[in-house]
C-alpha cells in the first residue's frame, strides 16, 4: 500500500532521512514514534506529496485516498454537522448531481453509488463521531464560529474521520482532546477499517490501537511488529545485543590491526598481513549505541511539610458570572500527600476547579480554608504565553535569583533539562517541549506544597513524559493532575475525582472502569440511574414479646459488629503497612527510572488504597451503628 525505498530528504540543509526504507501493508495500524524534531511530520508531508524526496522513492497504491486533519480549523457560519458532512466530497457531489440529473441511467447510477457508500446513514455517523469528540446534539447545530480554536480542531478531526480515507494520517490527534475524547478516539482507531498511521507520544493510545510501530531514529525508519510495549522491549534487547557485538568487533579489529602493524614489514608474514588488511576493509562497522536518554525533570519538594488538610472546601461554589456557578456545593479536603487526578469532559469545570484550588479564582459562596504557609504552583498549557519571547531561559531564572552568581543560575536552568545551548536560546525559538520544561521549572522554583498540572504532556515526547512520571513520584508534596495521558495518570495519581454535572467528588472505580463508562454511548458519564420512590410501610404496634426478641437480635448483631470491627482494624493496619512499603519501592523505582515497575507498583498501591477506603467506610459505618 505504502512503500518507501532508499529515501533521502533534507530540510534547509539539515539531513532528516537518509537511504531509509519501509513498507506499510493495507489495513495496518501504525504508530509512528521518535524524538521531537527528528522528522515525523516531514515524512507525512512526503507521503501527501507536499514535499518531494531528494533521492529514492515513495509510492502509494493507485487511486488511494489520503486523509489528514486540516491545518486550518473551520471557523465559518456552517454548523458542526454540516462541516463534517461536507468532508465526504463524493457524497456531497452525488447529492448535488442527483438534484439536476435527467438521464435515467445516470440517476440510477447515482442512487446505487449513494447506497454503496451508505449515504442514508451519513448524518447519524457524523453525529456519532462529533458526540464521541465531545459535542452534544445542541452543539452540533451551532456554527463553527461559536467555538474556540481547540474545539474547532476537534471538528477538523471529526471531518477527516467521517471521510474514512484509505490512508488516515493523524499527527498528535490527542493534543486538543481531553481524556474522554482520547478514550473514544482510541476505541475508534482500534476498529478503523482502513490503514492508519498515527504520530503520538501517548503510549496507551499506541498500545491499544497499533499493531505496528515505526521508529524514526538516526535518520532511519525501523519497523517493529506489535504494540508500543513490545517495541520498547524489542528495541532495548536489540540495543543491548548491538552493544555486545560492538565490543566484540572492536576487540577483533584491534587484534587484526595489531597483527598487521607487527608483521606487515616481514616478508614471511606479508601475505597474512595483507589478507587481514582486506578483511578489515570489508568488515561492516557496527555503530555504537547512541545515548538517547533525555534530561530528567526535577520538582523540588517543600522544605517543611505542613499539616493536613492543606485545603478544605465547605459548601463552596465557584464560577465566573454572579449567580451562575460552574461547580457548587463542594465539601472536599486536600491533604499534604494527596495525588489526585481529575476526570471529566472538557467544559465540565476541571480547569475552573484547578484555578479555585490555586487561588486564581475566589469562591462565590461557601468557604475555602488554606494552610497559612501553603505554597501552590500551577502549570497550564496557556501559560506558554507567559514567557518573554525575547528572553532566554537564563534571563527568566535570573529574575528569581537576582543575587546569586551566574554559575548557580546556570545550574538551576540545567536541572530543568535545558543544556548549555538551549539555556541561551530566546524563548520564542525554543520547541514546545523545551518551553514546557522551562515553565515547569519556573512554576516549581519556590518548592511548592501543592503542584497543579493542567495537561502538562502536550509538547512532551514519550521519554520526557516518562521523566515527568519519575519527577512526580519523587516529589513529596501534593499533586492535582488534569491529563489525557492515561499512562501518566495511572503511574502518578492515587485518587480519582470526577468533575461532572456541576459537582466534584471521588470516583470509586479505576481508569479502566471509567473507560468502559465513557464508551457506553450517549449520555455517559452523564447517564444517571433513576431513583425509585421508597415504599411506605404501615406502622403496626409491636407486642412485648416481639420487642424482647428484637432486643436479643440487636445484642447479637452488636456482638457481631464488634468482632467485625476488630477484624477490620487488623485489615486496615496491614493495608497501611503495605502502602508504606510500596511508597518506599516507588521511590526506589523512580530513582532507577524503571517505568514498568513504577506502573506496577502504582497500580498495586492504588488497589491497597481503594481497599483501605472500603474497609474504613465499613469500619466507620459499624462504629456509628454501635454508638447510636
Amino acid at each position: 500500500m505504502l512503500k518507501v525505498n532508499d529515501l533521502t530528504f533534507r530540510m534547509q540543509g539539515r539531513l532528516l532521512l537518509e537511504n531509509t526504507s519501509m513498507v506499510v501493508p493495507m489495513g495496518a495500524r501504525v504508530g509512528f514514534v521518535g524524538r521531537n524534531g527528528t522528522g515525523k511530520t516531514t515524512l507525512f508531508k512526503l507521503i501527501t506529496g507536499e514535499y518531494g524526496p531528494e533521492t529514492g522513492s515513495l509510492s502509494l497504491r493507485r487511486g488511494m485516498r489520503i486523509g489528514q486533519v486540516a491545518q486550518e480549523a473551520p471557523g465559518n457560519d456552517k454548523t458542526l454537522l454540516e462541516t463534517v458532512l461536507e468532508a465526504d466530497t463524493e457524497r456531497a457531489s452525488l447529492l448535488v448531481e442527483a438534484e439536476t440529473a435527467t438521464d435515467p441511467t445516470r440517476i440510477a447510477d447515482i442512487h446505487t453509488r449513494l447506497g454503496d457508500i451508505d449515504a442514508h446513514s451519513a448524518e447519524a455517523r457524523a453525529g456519532a463521531i462529533l458526540h464521541g469528540l465531545g459535542f452534544d446534539a445542541e452543539a452540533q447545530a451551532r456554527p463553527c464560529s461559536d467555538f474556540s480554536g481547540g474545539w474547532r480542531m476537534r471538528v477538523a478531526l471529526a471531518a477527516v474521520l467521517f471521510s474514512e480515507p484509505d490512508l488516515l494520517l493523524l499527527d498528535e490527534p490527542t493534543n486538543y482532546l481531553d481524556l474522554e475524547g482520547t478514550l473514544w478516539l482510541e476505541n475508534y482507531i482500534s476498529r478503523y477499517r482502513h490503514t492508519v498511521i498515527i504520530i503520538s507520544h501517548d503510549r496507551d493510545l499506541l498500545n491499544k490501537c497499533c499493531n505496528t510501530i515505526v521508529h524514526l531514529e538516526n535518520l532511519k525508519l525501523t519497523s517493529y511488529k506489535g504494540d508500543y510495549d513490545f517495541f520498547e522491549k524489542t528495541r532495548a534487547e536489540r540495543m543491548a545485543l548491538q552493544s555486545k557485538m560492538k565490543v566484540k568487533q572492536d576487540a577483533k579489529r584491534a587484534h587484526m590491526q595489531a597483527f598487521v602493524d607487527r608483521f606487515k614489514a616481514k616478508a614471511s608474514k606479508a601475505t597474512q598481513a595483507q589478507s587481514r588488511v582486506k578483511a578489515l576493509e570489508k568488515m561492516a562497522v557496527i555503530s555504537a549505541v547512541q545515548d538517547t536518554d533525555v534530561a530528567p525533570l526535577n520538582f523540588p519538594s517543600p522544605e517543611k511539610p505542613i499539616a493536613s488538610p492543606i485545603i478544605n472546601l465547605e459548601k463552596a461554589f465557584v464560577g465566573y458570572e454572579p449567580g451562575k456557578p460552574i461547580i457548587g456545593n463542594m465539601d472536599l479536603r486536600i491533604d499534604a500527600d494527596d495525588r489526585i487526578a481529575l476526570l471529566g469532559a472538557n467544559g465540565n469545570g476541571k480547569s475552573t476547579f484547578a484555578k479555585l484550588i490555586s487561588g486564581r479564582l475566589s469562591v462565590m459562596d461557601g468557604k475555602v480554608s488554606r494552610s497559612e504557609k501553603l505554597r501552590v504552583a500551577m502549570f497550564a498549557q496557556h501559560n506558554m504565553d507567559d514567557l518573554f519571547p525575547e528572553e532566554t531561559a537564563i534571563d527568566h531564572v535570573r529574575k528569581l535569583m537576582p543575587n546569586e552568581p551566574e554559575a548557580k543560575v546556570r545550574g538551576r536552568v540545567a536541572r530543568m533539562g535545558l543544556g548549555a545551548e538551549k539555556m541561551e536560546t530566546k524563548a520564542k525559538r525554543l520547541s514546545g517541549g523545551e518551553k514546557a520544561r522551562l515553565l515547569l521549572g519556573l512554576a516549581t522554583f519556590h518548592k511548592p506544597h501543592l503542584l497543579i498540572l493542567d495537561e502538562p504532556t502536550n509538547h512532551l515526547d514519550i521519554d520526557s513524559r516518562e521523566s515527568l512520571v519519575m519527577a512526580l513520584n519523587a516529589y513529596s508534596g501534593a499533586v492535582i493532575l488534569i491529563s489525557h495521558d492515561r499512562h501518566l495518570v495511572e503511574a502518578s495519581a492515587e485518587r480519582l475525582w470526577l468533575v461532572h454535572d456541576g459537582k466534584v467528588g471521588p470516583y470509586d472505580g479505576d481508569l479502566e472502569d471509567y473507560r468502559r463508562l465513557i464508551l457506553k454511548g450517549p449520555g455517559s458519564p452523564a447517564s444517571k440511574k433513576e431513583a425509585k420512590a421508597p415504599k411506605v410501610k404501615p406502622v403496626i404496634e409491636k407486642s412485648a414479646g416481639e420487642k424482647r426478641r428484637e432486643e436479643a437480635v440487636k445484642r447479637e448483631n452488636q456482638a457481631e459488629a464488634r468482632a467485625r470491627i476488630k477484624k477490620l482494624e487488623a485489615i486496615m493496619k496491614k493495608a497501611e503497612e503495605a502502602i508504606g512499603k510500596l511508597n518506599k519501592l516507588l521511590a526506589t523505582a523512580s530513582t532507577e527510572r524503571d517505568a514498568k515497575r513504577i506502573r506496577d507498583l502504582a497500580t498495586k498501591k492504588a488497589e491497597f488504597e481503594r481497599r483501605l477506603v472500603e474497609v474504613e467506610e465499613e469500619w466507620l459505618s459499624l462504629s456509628e451503628s454501635l454508638a447510636s
